[in-house]
């Protein structure tokens, strides 16, 4: 979470009366409150001027959900993000992110960049033993691409996420939610939806992919109806894959968004004052390819138990993991073979073997 202190006005003189020093002291915690949410409703915009990225949503109590859909390395998503925040005052910001990535909240751009572009043994190791082969290798790929997209756009992704959690900090009693289903349980899922045959295609298509990106390229997919070509097009190819990397996920991000509207409590003078609840206002941030899933699951009743369980590895999966560890192992012992040939080689080429192989000959013969 991340939550703003009311920070002092700096016009304020440093040597004040006493007496205002303590009444300043004998305000409660609820007249504080009040006060710093009076301020931020006044800073609030009752019909607020957003951009053409954001979808509102409402919920059956009344809170109201602000979607901004953005493209994961555009400049504009990022003002996006921002103007909304500052236009609408949150009480909570969700965004697309689990607690696996949530170290790129707190990342410069140049650190990320240096991440993004450092793919080595060790980035390796450290996937396979958290995620899993099969599952390492495919986040290694992905990582890939996105340093692909870095190198051409020399920027790193997850701006609009860093610019929301810096101005959800300037937002008085802002929390901050990661809204995102956990990756290696959607990279496990995703894996285990695929055949062998698709399994080797998409590896084999994310490894050499090397086509040019556009900053242009990038602002196109924030237009729905362009997005939604592409994920038709996607869809064609790897349905299973879409399943469970897009759709699932939408129906993931939906359940937190509407968690995080649930009414909020407001504090009580006194235990006798009876409790008052306000509708919430919530901001989302995701990628815009996710948005119309959102929309569409938002009036369901849903059930995340289902899609946060990681299916036995299947019997494609068992094979395709046979096959690159007899692969690894293979080319492993071809290598030992071929020193140790040369080796060999190298050893009976010397004299001094030569010499001894003849005498042995020799004494052979007289035998």
């Amino acid at each position: 979470q991340a939550a703003a202190d009311p920070v002092p006005s700096s016009d304020a003189p440093e040597d004040g009366p006493k007496e205002t020093s303590s009444v300043s002291q004998n305000i409660s915690d609820a007249d504080a409150f009040k006060i710093l949410l009076e301020m931020k409703m006044k800073k609030r915009q009752k019909k607020p001027n957003l951009p053409s990225t954001v979808t509102e949503l409402d919920t059956e109590d009344g809170s109201k959900v602000y979607v901004v859909g953005t493209a994961h390395f555009s400049d504009s998503s990022k003002k996006d993000v921002v103007k909304t925040i500052q236009e609408v005052q949150p009480d909570v910001v969700v965004v697309e992110l689990c607690q696996y990535r949530v170290s790129m909240l707190k990342m410069d751009e140049k650190t990320l960049l240096k991440e993004a572009k450092e793919i080595n043994l060790e980035k390796l190791q450290q996937a396979i033993k958290q995620n899993g082969v099969m599952s390492g290798l495919m986040q290694m790929l992905l990582l890939k691409v996105s340093a692909h997209i870095t190198e051409q756009l020399g920027m790193a992704p997850g701006g609009e996420f860093r610019e929301a959690f810096k101005e959800a900090s300037k937002v008085p009693f802002c929390k901050f939610h990661l809204g995102d289903r956990p990756i290696p349980v959607t990279f496990k899922r995703a894996i285990a939806a695929l055949s062998f045959w698709q399994k080797v295609k998409l590896a084999w298509g994310l490894c050499f992919l090397s086509d040019p990106i556009s900053k242009d390229d990038v602002e196109k997919c924030k237009q729905k109806d362009l997005l939604e070509q592409m994920m038709a097009e996607m869809i064609g190819e790897f349905p299973d894959l879409h399943r469970t990397i897009v759709s699932e996920r939408d129906i993931y991000l939906t359940y937190m968004l509407k968690q995080a509207a649930k009414q909020i409590e407001l504090p009580r003078a006194s235990e006798t004052e009876p409790r008052k609840s306000v509708p919430a206002v919530v901001v989302g941030v995701v990628g815009m390819g996710h948005v119309p899933g959102i929309e569409k699951n938002w009036n369901s009743d849903l059930n995340i138990q289902e899609i946060m369980s990681v299916p036995p590895p299947s019997a494609s999966s068992k094979i395709f993991k046979f096959v690159i560890k007899a692969t690894v192992f293979g080319l492993m012992g071809y290598g030992c073979y071929r020193i140790g040939q040369r080796t060999v080689q190298f050893i009976l080429s010397m004299p001094a073997a030569q010499s001894y192989l003849q005498k042995l000959t020799e004494m052979r013969s007289q035998h």
